[in-house]
């Protein structure tokens, strides 16, 4: 009795996965709700010029007609869009979303572990698909972002001498979605380097009083550092070739498998530098390697644009719109780096660099649009660029036909503060624009 009971049981559960298959194989029909019509709008295609009175179509969530003359399909759901605009959703290149809810309380946040090198960590897995943090970040036209490791494991402070060299991938990832996996759009986008620096300021965050270390000991521990990480590169390649071989005694290392995509030239490195001298060191470190690089967050940049510009190397700008780093520094120097790096030839897209903050990309984008950089090209460094630096260019980015569509409906110019976001689609899907400050505001507006 019990293998008929077992028999009919994995009949059942057969029965039921072909179905499954069946149904997932099966095309939408032209009503779902991943299908629909959008008309009598300003279509910003951002590759081409834009559309007035245009629309879009889509179908099972993919970009099918854009244009001037489009006339909806029988039974598709039609959206009317008279006055506003159209964009692609934007991209956060850089952030911790999803990994990070409340800095403050450690149990919150997940952004690192211990140890030098891991390069086998994947920060996509440990998001948290509740976070607070993601819909305020997409209300505000964001679809997508990159979320990654900090130098320091699981938010705790870490000393220089201890903190990761190689904390883990990048991920890009949807803002929307039940569970990480249907987040995902990227799971191994890059890996992160946290390129040593030399540095004589300290701080005693114990003591909370500021010193100064001997530059020449500053420098041995840089070259200190720098020896570590070639090695490491050294010992990936060893255990490469020792792979192709294929002895019978190999043993898998998770860390140096992570790593192969990176030696094979499939995956870029991402390395923040801050400033002239780390730049330079850490592009001598990727032709050292023979690695895709990309370069994060250059403050001080000096001389070394027309060598990131040489070397072709992609730049991710952080936040703009904070203060000069140093006394003498222009009052206006983050506003205009962005234009400095166009005016050199670099490709370049946004990111926060942060969680809570994240939702502010837009507005970083648009201070940069104010002080040199052309608003096309600022809007091209929310979407195309971005899609273009991750590799993803093909599907995501631009509102043209085949691409997925990431869309975001506005009453206004994308980059405006004033402007607002009144309706957002990914992969064709409607998406809730509620979020915890919308409810509060709705909660205290009909405070008796």
């Amino acid at each position: 009795m019990t293998r008929r009971i077992l028999i009919s049981m994995a009949a059942c559960a057969a029965t039921l996965v072909a179905q499954a298959d069946k149904k997932a194989a099966a095309p939408a029909a032209a009503g779902a709700d991943n299908s629909f019509f959008l008309r009598n709008v300003t279509v910003h295609p951002v590759t081409g010029p834009e559309v007035a009175g245009g629309a879009v179509l889509v179908k099972d969530g993919k970009i099918a007609e854009v244009g001037a003359k489009l006339v909806a399909p029988k039974g598709v759901k039609v959206v009317e869009g008279k006055g506003l605009h159209v964009w692609p959703g934007m991209i956060n290149s850089a952030t911790q979303l999803g990994l990070q809810e409340i800095s403050s309380i450690r149990e919150t946040v997940d952004t690192g572990e211990i140890g030098t090198f891991n390069p086998q960590l994947r920060p996509l897995i440990a998001v948290n698909p509740e976070s607070e943090h993601l819909p305020v970040t997409r209300a505000n036209g964001i679809t997508s972002a990159m979320t990654m490791p900090a130098s320091g494991g699981g938010g705790g402070s870490r000393s220089a001498g201890t903190s990761p060299l190689i904390p883990g991938h990048v991920s890009l990832m949807h803002l929307d979605g039940w569970t990480w996996e249907e987040m995902e759009i990227k799971r191994n986008a890059a890996l992160m380097i946290q390129f040593p620096t030399i540095e004589t300021r300290t701080f005693n965050f114990m003591e909370f009083t500021a010193g100064r270390t001997a530059f020449t000991e500053a420098k041995r521990f840089y070259d200190r550092r720098v020896k570590e990480l070639n090695d490491y590169f050294d010992q990936a390649r060893n255990y490469q070739k020792a792979k192709a071989v294929a002895r019978p005694d190999f043993r898998i290392d998770l860390a140096f498998e992570a790593m192969l995509p990176v030696l094979d030239g499939k995956l870029p490195v991402i390395i923040p530098a801050p400033d002239e001298r780390t730049i330079k060191g850490a592009i001598e470190f990727i032709e050292k390697q023979k690695l895709k690089g990309i370069l994060a967050n250059i403050g001080r940049p000096g001389t070394a644009l027309e060598l990131i510009k040489a070397k072709n190397i992609p730049v991710i700008i952080g936040e703009s719109t904070d203060l000069p780093e140093q006394e003498d520094d222009a009052y206006d120097k983050n506003y205009a780096r962005a234009a400095d790096l166009h005016k050199a030839g670099i490709k370049f897209a946004f990111g926060t660099f942060d969680t809570q903050f994240a939702r502010n990309l837009p507005f970083q984008a648009g201070i940069a649009a104010g002080y040199g950089l052309p608003p096309a090209e600022a809007v091209k460094a929310v979407t195309i660029n971005a899609a273009e630096i991750w590799g993803i260019a093909g599907e995501y980015g631009s509102i043209e036909k085949g691409k997925w569509a990431d869309l975001i409906l506005t009453d206004g110019d994308l980059l405006e503060h004033k402007t607002s976001v009144k309706q957002m689609w990914i992969k064709g899907r409607a998406v809730s624009l509620e979020n915890k400050h919308t409810k509060m505001y709705e909660k205290y507006l009909a405070r008796p």
